[in-house]
């Protein structure tokens, strides 16, 4: 048999077909997969792709589809060696493109022109190709980003095994778990999600989306669902589509992880009040540092704006000056990790180089550090408005404005001062659906609220707000407009 010693996954999923070989692992589309069954096929696809001609350290590009294929084929990876490059299967042809001319794999699974996964073997075993290394790729993920082209993040199999270690510790989840996933498996949340419930040998339910509630409440009461993965933008769907049916399930709900967006207070404080003995769990991170910081909602009751801190030894999350100096509490300046999760580089040696401050990943994010040694997140560096020198985060103003009551959603950004007189100023659109307050008493509130330079000078309704496909909101695609 092929070497397991550089991945800890494979190592656990190899001892749960042996231990608990008849329990159910996946569960994709009616089919059920057992440990014993899943380690069979991630064997027979690993022959299957060494028919095919690959060898260690070939890119194979796999289309996440939330298919019980693509978890064969993503694991066999690993197993021979391989690096596994993950696309979004509604990607738009232009950034399918951009990843493959970027990547150049050898082979591609799940898109079309490709090999579709119905066609992949599964009978056989690969033959041993010696010792890897943990500090191998394994992974390749290319970020969504709010502008500019997207990166490719080089991850070891280190890096991923570390970063499901350190969530399954905060969160504590266990072997016993039965969690239900919605979200994309194309991106660091949802894929982070599946290696940290095979890390514990737990049930892992893949889901097609959240679109459809009636499925995702039947699969939670057919299966006993205990956990499960959300975005703030997916809450706001629950809520919005189901009013309070989701806390029926408040009882059987062991722990709920949500990230990759900001959530407001407001529905922070709704979701502790519908799940009272629910772990509910926020991260912060970034494709490149997954799962950095945490904070679970109970805990934090009276200090529900921050996004946490380190949880584990392995992590260290430091604030620096733009000329790479670390400041003091309570000073703002960018958030920079150093950690086990944190990725080895970019693919692209350019995108790589200012990065880092020394072993500290710099997020382009700036936050503050206080004395209890929690995090506050001030705003993206590049989206932070520079009100004649003064730096003023869109965030603060956007949060101010929900905070008013009657306004559904806004997204602040910076234009240029109409009069010329301090380089930009704060200009807010306003979500008209779901917006009871006009706009003229969104600025005459607001007046009372912020300092005068925070003002925004220019409101305007918008119909949809652009996001990410992982739910942050796109400034930087309305700015100076």
């Amino acid at each position: 048999m092929c070497s397991l010693t550089h991945s800890q996954l494979l190592q656990a999923i190899y001892r749960y077909s042996v231990q608990s070989a008849d329990k159910t692992a996946i569960i994709a589309k009616g089919v059920s997969v057992s440990y014993a069954l899943l380690w069979k096929n991630i064997l027979g696809a690993a022959a299957c792709l060494q028919s095919l001609g690959l060898e260690k350290g070939d890119c194979i590009l796999l289309s996440a589809l939330k298919d019980v294929e693509f978890v064969y084929l993503y694991f066999a990876a690993h197993l021979l060696g391989l690096v596994n490059v993950i696309v979004d299967p509604t990607s738009n042809e232009e950034r399918k493109k951009y990843i493959i001319e970027t990547v150049r794999p050898k082979r591609v699974f799940g898109l079309k022109g490709g090999i579709g996964y119905s066609e992949v073997s599964l009978v056989g075993k690969p033959t041993d190709i010696g010792l890897l290394s943990a500090q191998d790729i394994a992974d390749i993920m290319f970020t969504t980003g709010t502008t500019g082209k997207p990166k490719g993040v080089l991850l070891s199999h280190a890096n991923i095994s570390g970063s499901a270690n350190n969530i399954n510790r905060y969160i504590g989840n266990t072997a016993d778990d039965v969690e239900v996933l919605g979200l994309p498996i194309c991106h660091s949340f949802g894929l982070g999600r599946l290696r940290c419930n095979m890390l514990l040998g737990a049930t892992f339910i893949l889901l097609g989306s959240f679109a459809n509630l009636k499925l995702l409440f039947n699969t939670m009461e057919q299966y006993h669902v205990t956990g499960i993965g959300m975005v703030p933008a997916v809450w706001e769907y629950i809520k919005k589509l189901s009013g309070n049916v989701f806390g029926k399930f408040a009882s059987q709900m062991s722990y709920i992880e949500i990230g990759s967006a900001a959530m407001s207070v407001e529905n922070k404080r709704l979701l502790m009040e519908m799940f009272p003995n629910t772990r509910i769990c926020m991260h912060y991170g970034l494709t490149e540092a997954s799962r950095s910081l945490f904070m679970e909602f109970h805990e934090y009751a009276d200090d529900l704006v921050t996004i946490g801190k380190p949880v584990t030894k392995e992590v260290d999350v430091k604030i620096f000056s733009d000329e790479g100096l670390e400041l003091p509490i309570g000073e703002s300046g960018e958030l920079c990790i150093k950690g086990n999760m944190v990725m080895k580089s970019y693919l692209v040696d350019g995108d790589t180089v200012d990065s880092f401050w020394g072993e500290y990943f710099r997020t382009g994010d700036y936050a503050y550090k206080s004395e209890n040694e929690n995090f506050y997140l001030v705003s993206r560096k590049k989206e932070m408005i520079n009100v004649g020198g003064k730096k003023v985060s869109p965030i603060e103003i956007e949060d101010a404005i929900i905070a008013l009551g009657g306004v559904s959603d806004c997204i602040c950004v910076a234009m240029k001062d109409p009069r010329g007189l301090v380089g930009e100023v704060p200009k807010v659109y306003v979500l008209r659906e779901g917006t009871t307050k006009s706009l003229e008493e969104i600025d005459t509130l607001l007046g009372n609220k912020i300092e005068n330079y925070k003002m925004p000078v220019k409101f305007e309704w918008i119909d949809k707000i652009p996001m990410t496909s992982s739910g942050k909101k796109q400034r930087l695609a309305l700015c100076h407009n």
